[in-house]
Parts: structure tokens; sequence; C-alpha cells
């Protein structure tokens, strides 16, 4: 991982999605300078997002929309979009979940976990079952993560029943459509899968 890290990028769709990875940085920086320690601690908590498809070596595309939406999700928070615009928390909350639970089984199967899109065993019905059940398992994270935010924190956060089960299962929905993609559509580069096969046997 740490040479799909390092590797320069190459074709327009690579620089795209470095260009976002700085902004999620400088926006960080921006928010504790000129903004509140909140707003600079939700910006700060979608750096690792933004950060770990480079490492996967996920193709330029899905790197992309990864970063694209998970900007999206923290920005809103920034520029209070979610109470502004009726819905729109929904609508983040199936993309951003979706986008991580497909991510998250590339992770799992880079650590042998689960089995690589690639591997013999591969079956579609297991990115299908695998890929929803770490949707949840990060809308729940999340929610837990508001409840702690509006205890601890501030009580700008809103956090209610109806509002976290609804959170819950929209991202569910949002990571059911990222199963179903990632059963069918591959997300690592080919040279990035290479280098992850070839590190294992070396390992091996």
């Amino acid at each position: 991982m740490k040479e799909n890290f390092l590797r320069p990028p190459h074709g327009f769709a690579e620089y795209a999605a470095d260009a976002l990875r700085v902004i999620g940085v400088l926006g960080v920086l921006a928010a504790a300078i000129w903004s509140t320690p909140t707003d600079a601690g939700i910006l700060a908590l979608a750096l690792p997002a933004l950060m770990i498809p480079r490492m996967l070596g996920l193709r330029a595309g899905a790197d992309f929309i990864v970063g694209a939406t998970v900007l999206v999700a923290a920005a809103s928070n920034v520029f209070d979009l979610y109470r502004a615009v009726p819905g729109w928390d929904l609508v983040v909350h199936f993309a951003c979940t979706g986008v991580i639970a497909a991510a998250g089984y590339v992770l799992l199967a880079r650590a042998g976990v689960v089995p690589a899109q690639d591997a013999e065993w591969f079956r579609t019905r297991t990115a299908i079952v695998i890929v929803p059940a770490l949707g949840l398992a990060v809308s729940a994270l999340w929610e837990m993560i508001e409840w702690a935010g509006r205890t601890f924190v501030t009580t700008e956060i809103l956090v209610t029943y109806q509002d976290t089960i609804g959170d819950m299962a929209v991202g569910g929905l949002g990571a059911v459509v990222a199963g179903v993609v990632v059963a069918f559509v591959r997300l690592e580069r080919a040279d990035a899968v290479a280098d992850s096969v070839r590190s294992r046997h070396i390992a091996a």
C-alpha cells in the first residue's frame, strides 16, 4: 500500500483525485484557523477516507468518486446544508455509506479477510452480502460519533431516534447498491492488484 500511496499520478482523473486530497488537508487547516474546532474536527474525520483509496490503488474513477463524496459529506456539515436543504442528509448518507463500504471491502480483501475481486474463489454473492454489512456497521459507528459529539462537544449536532434510524436505513440501501457494484465492477487498478499479489508471495 505504501507503493500505491507514493506512486505519481497518471492522467487527469488521478490528478483530480489527488487534488481532492489536497483540498481536504487545506480545508482542515483553514477551519482550524478561521472557523471552529468542531468544523476542523469534522473535516479531519474525512481525511482517512480521502487517503485510503490511494493506498489501496483504486482505479482513478473510483478514487475520485470516494473522495468527492466524502468531501461533500464533510463540507455539508460545515456549511450547515443538512439543516438548510430538506432531504440532503439522506442523499449524503446513501452515497457516502455506499462508497465507504465499497472501499472497505477492498481494504478487507487486501488484509486477506475476504476474497479479492480477482480471486478464483470470489463470488458475486460474497460482495452483495459483505458490503451491505460493512455499510450498516459504518452507519452505526457514525451515529455513535454523532451522539458523542452532541453529548460531549456541542448540542448543535442533531441527534434524534428517528434521524438515527432513517440515516442508517438509507445508508444501508446505499451499501446494497455498492455491493452490486463491487460484485460486477473491478475497483482496483490492474497494476495495484499485481503488486499486492507479489507482496503476499514475498511475505509468504
